[in-house]
């Protein structure tokens, strides 16, 4: 796996409650049926399928596809903060 550490440090973050929700990240998770525990699932149960630089801070995202365990597929843009907890962008259903 070509994101291995990455991906143990945003599961890690997740066990731990180090995270944040952008309000884009949750108007999109309400409009598309999906829960924080979803979104949580997925990516402690997904694979990182993309890494993004973001154009004006070089800043490194990923996209995390994964299985909500009921609620179907769904894809979730992630990266880690100034402050070192893990941020959800955006979620979107696959």
């Amino acid at each position: 796996m070509q994101y291995a550490r990455v991906l143990k440090r945003m599961r890690d973050a997740v066990r731990a409650g180090n995270y944040v929700i952008t309000i884009h990240a949750d108007e999109e998770m309400d409009d598309d049926g999906f829960l924080v525990e979803d979104v949580e699932r997925a990516i402690l149960c997904g694979e990182i399928v993309q890494r993004q630089t973001e154009a004006t801070t070089g800043q490194s995202k990923y996209v995390i596809h994964g299985d909500t365990g009921g609620r179907g597929l769904l894809g979730v843009v992630t990266a880690f903060g100034c402050s070192g907890k893990l941020v959800f962008i955006t979620v979107f259903a696959i």
